[in-house]
């Protein structure tokens, strides 16, 4: 069982909320990474669990080595360099006995284990629920199953795309005439990582008076919140929401406009919006186009919004003249909702993400200083910035069975002997 000291430590005043905590990461892809990664920015001690042979030996994304030493491309692989700052990386083969006693060893000394496995593979490992109990009455047991653990659909597995086909995320993300499209980046897994971090810390927070318990977080449930307006209006009117692209439902003009090229880049966008005639009057003001505001069509928000198609062209004819910043800049300044539209290497110009450090650099041993975008949220007493950059596959599996665990070496050579533990890449 867990120390008192450390069973306590969970709400006391400390360098970091989460101090204290210690959390087993058996996740993978992106929304668990997402998930545990902030809870290790938060203070806790994030244990990553890998498979010994579980990294591509030569990833095609792979960063160059930029630091003198040994040229292992599975530690310099961008993703796994986001998603698992402020970890430890420890290897254990789960499919063994001895893999699994050592991971049993560790759910004793442990808060939370967080996993985002088919609901079969626990039970596979021989590490479901009524187990990870017995060895730890005060365990959270975090799981994200694409689907949920009942239902149909239990047994399926999905990756975040396809919980955006299934959740109606991609039936209303795209154009007017267009297909149905994916919505950028990994939305649903992000949204899914937040929402189990968040889980994750609740269960923590009631530990004191029901105990351990599990925490099931169904990726398409989570998903489902964010798509209400659209299952409201159908149920009140009949008719299915459709795509509407950049265009808004009452607003206009509302959506993306072209600009001058900046920072060398192919194209370059800047995005205006005007929800009221306030708004309008002053766009028309630093817009100065005559004909434009003496055309009937344009002169309350109705008609506006009703010769969009219009106004979008007319205003697409405009905007390249200009610098999409200087341009925002004026238009924020007379009262025009107006930004430009960044992109990564924008971004890591802009005065305003250096002036709050939004993405800090972390020293990787192979990659010299790695980005890391911060928090998203700023504790005053309690800051909670990236603690280390990802650690190298491994690293940290012999530190773990001596300090955590404190085995024997005799044990610890065994383990590594058998296979059930590692402490570098193998071979399948």
């Amino acid at each position: 069982m867990l120390p008192e000291a450390r069973l306590n430590a969970f709400g006391r005043s400390g360098c970091r909320p989460l101090d204290g905590v210690r959390v087993l990461d058996m996740t993978t892809a992106v929304a668990g990474p997402v998930a545990t990664t902030l809870l290790g920015a938060l203070g806790a001690e994030v244990v990553r669990i890998e498979t010994p042979w579980g990294k591509p030996r030569n990833p095609s994304s792979a960063l160059p080595l930029l630091v003198e030493g040994p040229d292992e491309p599975w530690n310099r692989e961008p993703r796994q360099n986001e998603l698992a700052h402020s970890k430890r990386s420890v290897a254990l083969n789960l499919t063994t006995d001895g893999g699994r006693e050592v991971f049993l060893d560790l759910v004793e000394r442990a808060d939370v284990v967080l996993e985002n496995y088919s609901p079969r593979v626990m039970g596979n490992f021989g590490l479901e629920w009524d187990v990870l109990r017995r060895r730890n009455p005060r365990i959270i047991h975090v799981s994200m199953p694409a689907f949920g653990n009942a239902g149909p659909w239990r047994d399926r597995i999905s990756y975040g795309p396809g919980i955006d086909a299934m959740s109606g995320m991609s039936w209303l993300t795209g154009y007017v005439d267009g297909s149905p499209l994916k919505p950028g980046n990994f939305y649903c897994d992000q949204n899914a990582g937040l929402s189990a971090a968040l889980s994750a810390i609740a269960a923590l927070m009631a530990r004191g008076r029901v105990g351990g318990q599990t925490v099931e977080l169904a990726m398409l449930e989570g998903e489902l919140q964010l798509i209400g307006e659209a299952m409201v209006g159908q149920q009140l009117s009949g008719r299915e929401p459709t795509r509407i692209g950049n265009e808004h439902s009452s607003a206009a003009p509302h959506g993306v406009y072209p600009s001058a090229p900046i920072l060398d880049a192919p194209d370059s966008w800047i995005a205006i919006a005007c929800r009221d005639d306030d708004e309008w009057e002053a766009l028309l003001g630093v817009w100065r186009e005559e004909a434009v505001v003496c055309d009937p069509r344009f002169r309350t928000g109705l008609r506006r919004w009703r010769h969009r198609a219009v106004l979008d062209r007319l205003l697409c004819e405009w905007t390249p003249r200009f610098d999409p910043i200087e341009l925002s800049e004026r238009l924020q300044d007379a009262g025009v909702p107006a930004s430009p539209v960044m992109g990564a290497r924008s971004l890591l110009r802009d005065e305003q993400v250096l002036a709050r450090q939004s993405v800090g650099g972390l020293e990787h041993p192979q990659l010299g200083l790695s980005p890391a975008p911060q928090a998203a949220f700023r504790l005053s007493e309690t800051p909670a910035p990236p603690k280390n950059a990802a650690p190298l596959f491994a690293v940290d599996t012999l530190p773990v069975l001596r300090e955590i665990l404190e085995y024997s070496e005799e044990r610890i050579a065994e383990l590594l002997e058998s296979g059930a533990a590692s402490d570098r890449l193998q071979e399948r």
